[in-house]
């Protein structure tokens, strides 16, 4: 694992050649979804009256994720990523402008977000992919921390403009503004140096299946797979709930979840020294679901809103074990590895958030948050015990005299 490389700061990142147009493309591209997403959700609820169908057009592409990285993640390693990126965010473009078209029916919107979310895994790949060759893996860090930064502001400021705009115009020419930013992100995706494909040969499903088989195969990636997927997407089910839990209160607790978050991303991205993160993974991990535990019984807001921002500091793990992840993983196969990474993510996120509706409905929305919290905990303390075991390195929480991992 890196111990003492240099850190670079958030200045030095956008000084470093084409970390500023991907940043800036990646930025168009999450307003652009996060308008749409509500708009669409807008939409679908006006037409139909169901809160289910309105979630479903908003958060199934997440869902859907997994096929796509079932049958297409293998071209985010074998496609050129300056013409993989652009002609993916101008298909978005397009199929935005297409449910904006006045009487599409509500079956034909699902089936174009879902589509969209079957493409969604491969951009993630393609993505991610290229910033561990413009940063190099002992950078990617920073550069993933500063992403995360972006992603939640984008969001944040993507929900109340996009609401604000829903309200005052109307939700179709909101999707249109979101294609317009969608058209934004392609064209400064080409200010992007042409690059060859990390990976020889053709994407295809077999290549994909093969790929996927190849990163599971060791069991330290697995691990940390599994770390990156369940015990944070458990935690997402815990916010799913704040609307229920609270209904005056949760622009509150969402407020103070994406505060806690943003500090975490800052302090394990910029702050630590290398020395510390790999073994603050887990730490971190438990701090994520524990403050959930007391919400059972139904603390004040103001505390209720401090405990959601230390548990959202806990998302901090995510960087850490990405760090890992990209040091497990050869370089042919780093887009593909942060591809599955990223869709596995959002599908348990969407998985955990159904499950936990469906306790809350059977019990209650502070019970639902304990059961979440303690699987989430359960979940950690079973990974890492099983880590350790062979591992050279001491696995998901290394020990103090670990040597570095390597790639196979």
């Amino acid at each position: 694992m890196p111990d003492d490389t240099p850190r670079r700061t958030y200045t030095d990142l956008f000084r470093t050649p084409e970390f500023s147009p991907l940043f800036l493309s990646s930025s168009a591209n999450i307003a652009a979804q996060t308008v749409s997403g509500l708009a669409l959700g807008t939409l679908v609820f006006r037409a139909t009256n169901s809160p289910l169908l309105s979630a479903l057009s908003m958060f199934g592409p997440a869902l859907a994720q997994v096929l796509g990285a079932t049958f297409f993640l293998s071209g985010a390693d074998r496609l050129p990523p300056r013409a993989t990126l652009a002609g993916l965010a101008l298909a978005f473009a397009a199929a935005t402008s297409a449910l904006a078209l006045p009487g599409l029916p509500v079956w034909a919107m699902l089936a174009i977000v879902l589509a969209e979310g079957l493409i969604a895994s491969l951009g993630g790949g393609v993505r991610w992919g290229l910033l561990t060759e413009i940063l190099s893996k002992d950078g990617y860090l920073s550069g993933r921390s500063l992403f995360n930064m972006m992603s939640g502001v984008m969001q944040i400021a993507g929900y109340a403009a996009g609401g604000v705009l829903v309200a005052v115009l109307s939700p179709r020419l909101c999707l249109l503004i979101a294609a317009a930013l969608y058209g934004t992100s392609a064209a400064l995706a080409l200010r992007l140096t042409r690059r060859p494909p990390r990976a020889s040969g053709r994407p295809s499903v077999r290549a994909t299946w093969s790929a996927n088989a190849r990163l599971w195969s060791a069991p330290a990636r697995r691990h940390v797979y599994l770390a990156l997927w369940i015990p944070n997407g458990l935690v997402v089910g815990c916010e799913s709930l704040y609307v229920s839990y609270d209904p005056r209160a949760a622009g509150t607790l969402f407020a103070g979840a994406a505060l806690g978050m943003l500090a975490g991303d800052v302090t394990v991205g910029r702050l630590l020294p290398p020395r510390l993160r790999p073994r603050l993974g887990i730490p971190l991990l438990v701090l994520l679901a524990a403050p959930y535990l007391v919400l059972f019984l139904r603390p004040p807001l103001p505390l209720t809103a401090v405990l959601v921002a230390l548990a959202s500091f806990g998302f901090g793990a995510s960087l850490v074990q990405q760090e890992r992840l990209v040091a497990l993983t050869p370089d042919d196969l780093s887009g593909h590895a942060l591809g599955l990474h990223s869709a596995g993510m959002l599908t348990m996120q969407g998985v955990a958030a159904t499950a936990a509706g469906t306790v809350a409905q059977l019990t209650s929305p502070a019970t639902a948050m304990t059961v979440m919290a303690l699987a989430s905990l359960t979940v950690t303390f079973t990974l890492t015990a099983v880590s350790r075991r062979g591992a050279t390195d001491g696995g998901l929480w290394p020990t103090r005299a670990a040597g570095a991992v390597r790639a196979t």
